[in-house]
């Protein structure tokens, strides 16, 4: 039964073994959320928040929550969403963004790679010898990161869980990119830049299981659809693995991440003078190099000339 109120459970929290009913469930899951952003000081007052959704469960649950506080917290809140343009995905999670937002008074700036970058994602990758998950993680941290600023938004919330972060944390061990390691966490990056708009995580503490929980209890989605270029990702087999640990050792995730927190500073300390940040000669976006990650793609595809 459920540990607050005696009643019909409906989850079992993997970290706790406590079981909650559904009111106490979404009670519990907003009131970690609200910790989380008060324990790392992640949203001020009179911050314009833009919440990068996708229309999935993870960002509409992340914008749905923020909505609910941003007269408690006194910050305006809007949406944006990246369409890469994958046939018989992303189609379907607009239609519930679009839904969402009308909703709730939201407003939604949809931006995407074919207005942008003069092709979808389904065809850019078939030009260049490079992953679908490469490809579409550089140009989408590149479109966040321009339209944040465009927007003049002071911070960027990203739907990304505490799954997320504990497969990052083994990808970067596993490929020995520490220094990619040292801009995760509840707020990323490693220096403050007026280049880079800050990207906060409130639901840094929440677990896969209970994010879809919350949204399937508040109906967000009309169907689960999951990116078709994932399926072969580093990242899907990190997630596999990491979910048979879980089933065998519950609370392995949470113990992960809490470790790397401990260390977290340490790491923050140790690369936040390594690398000078410059404009990209091309885009002027911030970069380590002369050109940016994303200009380099479109050089390689021919939609950018050196």
């Amino acid at each position: 039964m459920c540990k607050i109120c005696k009643t019909k459970p409906i989850i079992q929290l993997t970290n706790t073994n406590i079981s909650l009913c559904k009111s106490c469930f979404l009670k519990y899951f907003e009131k970690k959320t609200f910790k989380t952003i008060k324990k790392y000081d992640l949203i001020e007052k009179n911050d314009k928040i833009l919440v990068a959704i996708s229309g999935g469960k993870d960002s509409l649950t992340v914008l749905n929550i923020l909505n609910k506080l941003r007269e408690r917290l006194l910050f305006k809140i809007e949406a944006l969403l990246i369409d890469e343009g994958i046939k018989n995905y992303r189609g379907i999670t607009i239609i519930d963004a679009k839904n969402f937002c009308k909703k709730n008074n939201i407003k939604l700036t949809i931006v995407s790679f074919k207005k942008e970058f003069k092709y979808p994602l389904d065809s850019l990758i078939k030009k260049i010898n490079l992953k679908p998950c490469t490809v579409c993680g550089v140009l989408r941290r590149y479109l966040l990161n321009k339209y944040s600023k465009k927007l003049k938004a002071t911070k960027l919330v990203t739907g990304h869980n505490l799954d997320d972060e504990a497969q990052s944390i083994l990808m970067n061990q596993f490929k020995h990119n520490i220094e990619i390691s040292a801009r995760l966490g509840p707020i990323t990056g490693v220096i403050s830049d007026k280049k880079f708009i800050k990207r906060i995580k409130p639901l840094y503490l929440l677990n896969e299981k209970e994010t879809a929980t919350y949204a399937y209890l508040n109906n967000f989605n009309s169907k689960y659809v999951e990116c078709p270029y994932t399926i072969d990702s580093y990242r899907n087999e990190v997630r596999d693995m990491l979910n048979n640990f879980e089933n065998k050792y519950p609370g392995t995730k949470h113990a992960i991440v809490n470790s790397f927190l401990d260390i977290l500073p340490l790491l923050k300390d140790k690369y936040k003078t390594n690398k000078k940040i410059i404009s990209c000669k091309k885009c002027k976006e911030p970069s380590s190099k002369e050109y940016c990650q994303a200009c380099e793609i479109l050089r390689m595809v021919g939609i950018h000339k050196s």
